[in-house]
């Protein structure tokens, strides 16, 4: 009888980096910038700012890493559910046109970024498949490629069996595949940059959670259970962990959750068989598929999950049928890990820069696009602090709104999993591939 999976154990934990040697804020500090969040987003603003000359502290409730950066697949996925035009319709000429040329150069940039402050992080860019499960999705695809190909986007199209050929699942009969995608140790990740922000002067601080942030004689303070930050600017990067610290900020984004599992090593044989020659996948269900290997040869795969427990109705159940449906070929191969982790949804899908008072910034809300869009924002929010004008960023700040009903939706995300997993089916059987 197989052994069953650890539950709620986060594979990345196990397989990561060390870890940079951080405290407990036990202090009173004054810096320039204070950074709510040590994840991806703030640590890459930190070492943005920190390059520059701009003293920096960055704290976190936690560890490096604790949130999302240390739970997503680690897939860099460099494109946006929208075409171009649609960019500039949502965002205006400036910011649309600036964000599609950041967009083309999303996943270049980092994986320049792991080379040059020599992170350890498991480093594969061989590309992303896109798989449209049915022909409606299909049709989508085939506009996003030829609108981004336009644009300038390393973008092929496969059919049938070639689809197979690049994947190998035999699930899907049209793909896309990125040429500049790839996929990241994400903890690892996010503790490098931590590491090359602190190599700069960065002050990073873990288990330093803010109690209390107030103004005082134009400047912010930040109170942390042992210490006292005083700062000109403050910056929030909690995404999907974002807690009540500011009014409404948690009310602009729905935390959804994203699940995953880690496999036991497959054999080379296996590899040959699977994702060969280690792309990133994932598909167009509303309770996306998604698979990438580890550096061991594990398979990380994911989808859609309802809360922070990864089993919640059934979120196992849905994980397994999932790996069997894209990858029947190791459908009994045995589960060491499950997790879960959040994801900030925002209503139209993309990240948000908000200004919700004078010297305060929060950028968030990545809606699954966190590994590659995670470094656009700390690179846009360092350089909107020194001094970079707003129509040169490719997010505009936007104006700090709850989403209506948030309350009562959010009440509903955990039975979102299944209701997309039934819509999913249902499409597939009305419209399948």
């Amino acid at each position: 009888m197989k052994t069953p999976p650890a539950l709620d154990d986060i594979h990345w934990l196990s397989t990561a980096s060390v870890a940079p040697d951080c405290a407990q804020l036990e202090e009173t500090l004054d810096v320039d910038v204070l950074v709510i969040g040590a994840g991806l987003t703030g640590c890459r603003t930190a070492l943005g700012l920190a390059e520059a000359g701009t003293t920096v502290a960055v704290v976190d409730a936690n560890d490096i890493g604790w949130g999302a950066s240390g739970r997503s697949g680690g897939q860099c996925n460099p494109m946006w559910r929208k075409t171009p035009d649609q960019l500039i319709a949502h965002l205006g000429r400036t910011h649309g046109e600036k964000l599609i040329q950041t967009t083309l150069r999303s996943a270049d940039d980092l994986f320049a970024d792991i080379s040059c402050y020599g992170i350890d992080c498991d480093a594969v860019q061989a590309g992303w498949v896109q798989a449209a499960h049915t022909k409606k999705a299909q049709r989508n695809l085939q506009t996003l490629a030829e609108t981004w190909a336009d644009a300038g986007a390393h973008i092929s199209v496969l059919e049938g069996g070639a689809v197979t050929d690049v994947s190998g699942s035999s699930a899907y009969s049209f793909a896309l595949r990125h040429a500049t995608g790839g996929h990241v140790h994400p903890l690892s990740l996010t503790r490098g940059f931590a590491r090359a922000a602190m190599e700069h002067g960065a002050l990073v601080f873990e288990k330093s959670p803010v109690i209390k942030l107030e103004r005082v004689d134009f400047k912010w303070t930040a109170q942390t259970p042992k210490g006292l930050i005083t700062a000109e600017n403050v910056v929030i990067t909690t995404n999907g962990y974002t807690n009540g610290l500011w009014p409404v900020l948690q009310k602009t984004f729905h935390p959804m959750v994203s699940i995953s599992l880690a496999t036991q090593p497959l054999t080379q044989g296996q590899q040959e068989s699977v994702l060969p020659g280690n792309v990133t996948m994932s598909d167009t269900r509303s309770a996306s598929y998604y698979a990438r290997y580890d550096w061991d040869g594990r398979l990380i795969f994911g989808c859609v999950g309802s809360n922070d427990a990864v089993d919640t109705l059934g979120g196992i159940s849905r994980l397994q049928q999932g790996l069997r449906t894209v990858f029947p070929q190791i459908a009994d191969i045995g589960i060491e890990r499950a997790w879960a982790g959040r994801i900030a949804v925002t209503p139209d899908m993309m990240p948000h820069i908000y200004e919700p008072a004078p010297g305060i910034l929060a950028g968030l809300g990545f809606s699954g696009r966190g590994i590659a869009m995670t470094s656009v924002m700390g690179r846009t929010l360092s350089a909107k602090l020194l001094g970079t004008p707003e129509d040169e960023l490719p997010f505009p700040v936007v104006p700090l709104t709850p989403m209506p009903l948030h309350n009562v939706t959010r009440s509903l995300i955990p039975l979102a999993a299944p209701a997309f997993t039934l819509k999913d089916r249902f499409d597939t059987y009305t419209n399948g591939v």
